[in-house]
């Protein structure tokens, strides 16, 4: 069967950045993606055969309830992803954080032991003056004149030493400062190690709990419960088209967003890896976070601080290299490529793919290089 009107539309209105290449727009763009396009009918099967199948598949309404469970446990271990990854990222930088303290403290250390010396010598040689008031050893002097210009240096000596004394106050200050601050930082170690070992968890569960569940099912279970997902997408893509979103993007994408796109685009085929960060599997937001990082824009690591911290802008004003976040929980990324088609690390057991912009509920689009 041919393009459907409510499949990605590639080649009619060329938005796909050039990055997205002419093979991928005609095998994937131009043609109905399994993502997002219309089920293809099958031959209609003899009365004994279709018998044979309905006997062998449960009712759609049960393949249904199946289809959504997994969906929601898909759906926990996104989340769960999410929050490994940024527990990772917090490690990341706390353990910086504590290196560079340790630097400032050795530092410190090795200046307090400065400053104790000059202060040891400064004590000595107010030793050998015999701590005599200044009144008195001018009495006693055989030379006064001497003695007051000595007097001088002696104010300059003084003053030298109070401000010795502010410097080694302030550095041991400073020490005790840093110290502290090295504490916390080992604290909030701690407490992300607990965090994140507590989110591998939930994921490994939550995953292991949906291979469990479809493992359940007979091949052809299998084979139906992939047409629902299918039909699934491609009504929530064909009910977002419907509004005429297309119509109102004209956008196209910058010099660094067509860079992402190509970087992204690269990635094709290869396989959902929760924590993955390349360069051979990816989750969601590893993809995202990677194709900007190499069109020189760094951008936050999880999707949940990609909505937070990126700039937002309006659906119909989006362009090829945006990010459109997904779910309300901010749990699910995708970068946009034009055509209402977005490239995606979809979930466990799925690989870099082409999808519909439309075939999940979309919190909002964000733009890393605005």
């Amino acid at each position: 069967m041919g393009p459907d009107k409510h499949t990605v539309r590639a080649g009619g209105r060329g938005i796909l950045t050039t990055a997205v290449t002419v093979v991928c727009a005609v095998t994937v763009l131009a043609a109905p993606g399994p993502a997002f396009a219309a089920p293809a009918p099958t031959p209609s099967p003899t009365a004994s055969a279709s018998a044979d199948v309905s006997a062998a598949l449960p009712p759609d309404k049960d393949l249904e309830a199946v289809r959504e469970k997994l969906d929601a446990l898909y759906h926990d271990a996104a989340v769960a992803t999410d929050a490994y990854n940024a527990a990772e990222e917090a490690a990341r930088k706390q353990s910086a954080e504590i290196v560079g303290l340790a630097k400032k403290i050795a530092k410190g250390q090795q200046k307090l032991d400065e400053l104790k010396e000059r202060a040891g010598r400064a004590a000595a040689a107010q030793y050998r003056t015999g701590g005599l008031p200044d009144t008195a050893q001018l009495v006693l002097s055989d030379n006064p004149t001497e003695f007051l210009d000595g007097a001088g240096r002696v104010l300059q000596g003084e003053r030298a030493t109070k401000a010795l004394i502010r410097e080694l106050t302030q550095t041991q200050q400073d020490l005790t400062q840093y110290a502290a601050d090295a504490a916390d930082q080992w604290n909030r170690l701690e407490a992300g190690r607990k965090a994140k070992a507590a989110a591998k968890k939930k994921i490994t569960q939550r995953i292991a709990a949906a291979e469990k569940l479809q493992s359940t099912l007979e091949k052809k279970q299998k084979e139906r419960l992939a047409e629902l997902e299918r039909e699934a997408a491609y009504k929530a893509q064909t009910a977002w088209l419907d509004t005429g979103v297309l119509d109102e993007i004209h956008s196209k994408a910058s010099a660094a967003g067509r860079k992402a796109v190509a970087f992204a685009t690269r990635q094709l085929g290869k396989p959902y890896v929760w924590g993955a960060e390349g360069p051979d599997s990816y989750d969601c937001s590893g993809l995202t976070s990677q194709a900007w990082a190499s069109a020189g824009k760094p951008i936050p690591r999880t999707s949940e601080e990609q909505w937070k911290q990126l700039k937002h802008v309006d659906v119909q004003d989006m362009r090829p290299g945006d990010l459109i976040i997904y779910f309300d929980d901010a749990s699910h990324v995708a970068m946009y490529i034009g055509d209402g088609a977005i490239i995606q690390a979809p979930r466990p057991g799925r690989t870099v793919s082409i999808g519909g912009a439309g075939s999940m509920p979309i919190l909002g689009v964000v733009r890393p290089d605005a």
